[in-house]
């Protein structure tokens, strides 16, 4: 064998530039290869990153709409959830390693001093929210579950948010602020995000603790909407203010109860947020959520839930099939182009099976056998494109690493695709070099002598 190497690389040495040439084919399609894998892994991850920023392993736990005279009220209108429900997920739902009840708010108007800004958005939960959505803090740190039972004016701010109120460079932490004529204390400052998959600022946002929002910020004051004739009754005007116990207004048959639902004051939440395991555990951590969540509000086995479960999964694969189906296209492109190598090494193998045709017939006549000849031209043929893929794989990592320095798009260095690059171009010099190595094996020593 080190003899057949010695020989190969000779015959190799003979006409470099064209070698050279030859590779220059192989060397392309593998620098493509490798830089398509790199920048399609590094798509990929950043993918997976973003919806790990939104929680690719929460689970929204909502109430189901509730209908006023036939006409749906919409998603989480309902009060079929509480408080309690969200502690008794955590306490017994293995899967869930974390939860967070949340509250909708309203509009915000934020003020400091004469600044005053209007966030996107103002979220609500408990001191859970911020392990449940992937937060971090820059500065100070989340409120407590003390403020939380306590319903305590503190808030959390995202960057967008302190930018706006904060222009003097002040840290916000331990500063009074605004929100709706009600004076705010800022407890912590969120790290930036950056835009989520919907192009929406995720920092352009405050996060206070949702007995606060309910108490505090709610329109709503923490009234719900429920069905049950006792609880309407209970706070009536004519329980409040008549003077005798003749009612004073009439009475509503089941119908007009059912579609005119009055607003009762109630510990109730709009959703709770839980935090799966891992994304593994999403299916069994939804599925120990329905289990409880349906004895808890003592449904019949022939009753429908009176919640909904929703999470990220269907997002995440449409995604990561989009980004597996691009990777896919550029890797059908780059792989054409090592077709056209391998087909140029081939054209160069014939041509030098034709040059070198008195040589084959020296070698076989002696002593040389047919399989000693297609041995030596295989071996050329798979050094060629052995050093081509060296170069190749080079070629391609420092291609990968200009576009993402000049692009600033993501790459991700692979292991896969070098050893998958190393396994092509040797299957494409053995492939290719198949043909012109088993026609100088088939040639006749003596027309071989005699070839001018």
């Amino acid at each position: 064998m080190p003899q057949i190497l010695r020989t190969a690389l000779v015959a190799l040495g003979r006409n470099a530039t064209r070698s050279l040439l030859t590779m220059l084919g192989i060397v392309i399609g593998i620098a493509a290869v490798i830089a398509m894998m790199e920048i399609g892994d590094g798509a990929a991850k950043q993918i997976a990153s973003s919806i790990a920023n939104m929680g690719s392993n929460v689970i929204m736990v909502r109430s189901v709409a509730i209908q006023r005279a036939g006409v749906s009220a919409g998603a989480g209108t309902g009060i079929t959830l509480t408080g309690a429900d969200c502690d008794a997920i955590l306490e017994n739902c293995p899967s869930v390693i974390a939860a967070t009840p949340s509250v909708r708010g309203t509009s915000v108007q934020a003020i400091r001093g004469a600044e005053n800004y209007q966030p996107e958005r103002v979220d609500s939960g408990s001191a859970d929210f911020f392990d449940v959505n992937e937060w971090q803090f820059s500065d100070g740190a989340a409120f407590t579950a003390r403020d939380v039972a306590s319903a305590s004016t503190v808030c959390v701010l995202g960057t967008t948010v302190a930018d706006a109120l904060f222009k003097d460079g002040t840290s916000p932490v331990g500063q009074r602020i605004r929100l709706n004529n009600v004076i705010f204390t800022v407890c912590g400052l969120l790290k930036p995000k950056g835009a989520n998959l919907m192009g929406m600022d995720q920092n352009d946002m405050i996060v206070v603790p949702w007995r606060t929002m309910r108490a505090r910020l709610s329109r709503s004051g923490g009234t719900a909407s429920v069905g049950s004739a006792s609880a309407v009754s209970s706070h009536s005007r004519s329980d409040r203010y008549a003077a005798t116990t003749v009612s004073l207004y009439p009475s509503r048959d089941s119908v007009q109860t059912a579609n005119y639902l009055m607003p009762i004051r109630f510990d109730n939440v709009n959703n709770i947020q839980c935090k799966a395991a891992s994304s593994d555990a999403v299916e069994s951590a939804m599925e120990e959520i329905r289990t409880l969540l349906r004895a808890r509000h003592r449904l019949g086995e022939s009753d429908p839930d009176d919640f909904e479960l929703r999470n990220m999964s269907e997002m995440l694969a449409a995604l990561t099939s989009t980004s597996t189906l691009m990777t896919s296209l550029l890797l059908i492109v780059a792989l054409i182009s090592l077709v056209v190598g391998g087909v140029g090494i081939m054209n160069i193998m014939l041509v030098s099976v034709t040059e070198r045709t008195r040589e084959i017939g020296l070698r076989m006549a002696v002593g040389a056998h047919a399989g000693d000849i297609l041995l030596q031209f295989l071996v050329e043929s798979l050094l060629l494109c052995l050093a081509g893929g060296v170069a190749g794989i080079a070629g391609g990592r420092a291609t990968s690493e200009i576009i993402s320095a000049v692009k600033n798009w993501p790459v991700a260095p692979s292991v896969s695709a070098v050893v998958v690059s190393v396994v092509v171009s040797a299957a494409i010099g053995v492939g290719f070099g198949f043909y012109p190595a088993w026609r100088a094996s088939r040639l006749n020593p003596i027309d071989a002598l005699h070839y001018e």
